[in-house]
């Protein structure tokens, strides 16, 4: 297995099934979720958020899902987040929040958010009231259900932008960037 910071080369390249077509200019849900920080967030009442949703960050002691590295958008959780965390002051100064969010537990994530020095938090949607709420992709790998890799740009509550599929993810932080610059140019 190759590191978790790394992307192995060959990846299999997740297709657009046009399971985000319908997000432009949707309602974030009241939804209430966990962060990492123990405080509970509500997307729908943030000015201005980037919510990058991934399947799942592995650890560096415990074996990924048989067929990890073959499902295509599924390997790429660690990279993303560490883009974000390496573009985080650009996203702030545009005046954006930043989270990630993902079916695993607040525990799982703190652990994540700790070891990769993470400046914002992620939060769990374990009982799946976002993901539903938006009727975001899901897939299924060792009887987990995790949500497609999907990046969301909202502005008082309301979708402006929905990156999906997202590949590679450790350009998708880019992607946000260049995508907030020219929308507030």
């Amino acid at each position: 297995m190759t590191s978790l910071n790394e992307l192995p080369e060959n990846l299999p390249i997740p297709e657009d099934d046009g399971a985000c077509d319908h997000l432009h200019n949707f309602s974030l849900p009241s939804v209430q979720l966990m962060a990492t920080n123990g405080l509970l967030i509500d997307f729908s009442s943030l000015t201005s958020v980037v919510i990058y949703c991934y399947p799942m960050t592995g650890r560096p002691d415990v074996q990924l899902p048989a067929g990890w590295e073959q499902i295509p958008g599924a390997r790429g959780c660690t990279p993303q987040s560490c883009s974000f965390r390496d573009h985080y002051g650009e996203l702030q100064a545009l005046g954006t929040e930043v989270y990630g969010l993902s079916t695993q537990t607040t525990d799982y994530q703190r652990e994540a958010k700790s070891r990769l020095h993470l400046p914002f938090e992620l939060v769990s949607d374990d009982c799946f009231n976002f993901i539903k709420a938006l009727n975001l992709p899901t897939f299924e790998v060792d009887g987990m259900i995790l949500s497609k890799r999907v990046t969301l740009i909202a502005r008082n509550g309301t979708i402006t932008k929905a990156f999906y599929p997202v590949f590679p993810p450790n350009r998708n932080a880019d992607q946000v960037l260049d995508f907030l610059n020219e929308y507030n140019a």
